[in-house]
């Protein structure tokens, strides 16, 4: 049964050549919840190395305020 429902892997964004950047508000937008945590590699899709490049990056925002840390 389990042959029938096998999920698509998801491949990295970054890897597949898009950027995160913490002056782009709209993309880090997409890696925070709505309570302003950074979400999990198993929800953001990403690879390990490129979720600690998120991390990094959604916490530079934060520290220049264009992001809120907790709303």
């Amino acid at each position: 049964m389990a042959e029938f429902f096998r999920k698509k892997k998801r491949i990295c964004q970054m890897c597949a050549g898009k950027s995160v950047d913490y002056k782009d508000v709209m993309i880090i937008n997409k890696y925070i919840n709505e309570k302003g945590k950074i979400l999990p590699r198993r929800m953001s899709g990403a690879c390990a190395k490129h979720q600690r490049h998120i991390a990094t990056q959604v916490k530079r925002a934060r520290f220049i305020a264009l992001v809120p840390f907790v709303r």
